[in-house]
C-alpha cells in the first residue's frame, strides 16, 4: 500500500472520528437539560430564576454542582442514631406551641447534624452542604433553606447559623420563606417547619422513603387570641398550655 493511501485512510478515519466526536457532543447537549430537569426538578427552575431566566447559565452551575457532589455516597444511620433525631424532632414540634423560635431553631440544627451523619459537608459548611443536598434531595432541600431563614431571621438577623459563612442567596429565600425583609411571625415559622419536615423524613428513612411518614404531626399553633386555629392537625391538640 503505497504512503498516499495510507495518508488518505488517516485523513478519512480522522474526519469520521471528528465528526462522531461532534455530533456526541450535540446529543449530549441536547438531552443535557433534559437530564437536569429531570434530577433537579424544582432546584432546576430555581437556578433558572437566579440566572434571571439564563437558561445555559443556570444548567453550567447545576452541572458544575453535580460534578462537585454527584459522586456522594450517603451513609444509612444506624438504628439508633434515627431514633435519636426522630425523638428529637418530635420534641421540637412539641414545643413549637410554647417556643415556636427554639423549635425552628433546633429543626435548623437538626437538619444540619442529620445531612453531616449522612455524609454530606459538615453542618459548619452550610453552603456547601445545601449544594450537596441539592443534588441528592432536589425535591425537598428548599425545605432547609426556609427553615434555616426563619431560624436565622427571628433569632435576629438574616445572617447564616455559622461565622465567616456567606449566603449569596439570603435576598431569594427571604422572599421564599415569606418574609420580605421583616421578622416572622408564627405562622411563617410554622410553615417552614412543616416544610423542613420533608427533607428531614427523607434523610432519616431507611430506605428513601418518609416525607409523607409523620404529615399528621405537623405543629399545631396558637392565633393572636390565643386560641389554637383548627388547621387539620392530629396531634397535641389537647395541650393549651
Amino acid at each position: 500500500m503505497s504512503t498516499g493511501v495510507i495518508i488518505a485512510l488517516v485523513v478519512v478515519v480522522a474526519a469520521i472520528v471528528a465528526v462522531a466526536a461532534v455530533l456526541a457532543v450535540r446529543a449530549r447537549g441536547s438531552q443535557g437539560g433534559h437530564g437536569l430537569k429531570r434530577r433537579f426538578g424544582p432546584e432546576y427552575d430555581r437556578a433558572v430564576a437566579r440566572h434571571d431566566g439564563d437558561v445555559k447559565a443556570a444548567e453550567r452551575e447545576l452541572d458544575a454542582l453535580v460534578e462537585r457532589h454527584g459522586g456522594l455516597r450517603e451513609r444509612p444511620l444506624e438504628p439508633a442514631e434515627r431514633e435519636r433525631f426522630e425523638a428529637r424532632w418530635t420534641a421540637a414540634q412539641e414545643r413549637f406551641v410554647d417556643s415556636p423560635r427554639e423549635a425552628v431553631a433546633e429543626a435548623d440544627r437538626l437538619l444540619a447534624e442529620v445531612a453531616g451523619a449522612r455524609g454530606f459537608p459538615a453542618g459548619d459548611q452550610y453552603e456547601e452542604q445545601v449544594a450537596a443536598l441539592s443534588v441528592h434531595h432536589a425535591n425537598h432541600v428548599h425545605g432547609y433553606r426556609r427553615v434555616h431563614r426563619v431560624a436565622q431571621t427571628a433569632a435576629g438577623g438574616f445572617g447564616t447559623r455559622h461565622a465567616g459563612a456567606s449566603d449569596p442567596h439570603g435576598t431569594d429565600e427571604g422572599r421564599a420563606a415569606g418574609l420580605d425583609g421583616g421578622a416572622p411571625d408564627t405562622e411563617d415559622m410554622r410553615s417552614a417547619l412543616v416544610e423542613a419536615r420533608a427533607l428531614f423524613d427523607e434523610l432519616t428513612a431507611p430506605s428513601g422513603r418518609g416525607s409523607d411518614r409523620h404529615r399528621a404531626q405537623e405543629p399545631a399553633t396558637r392565633d393572636r387570641s390565643g386560641h389554637r386555629p383548627q388547621l387539620g392537625f392530629h396531634r397535641h391538640q389537647t395541650k393549651e398550655g
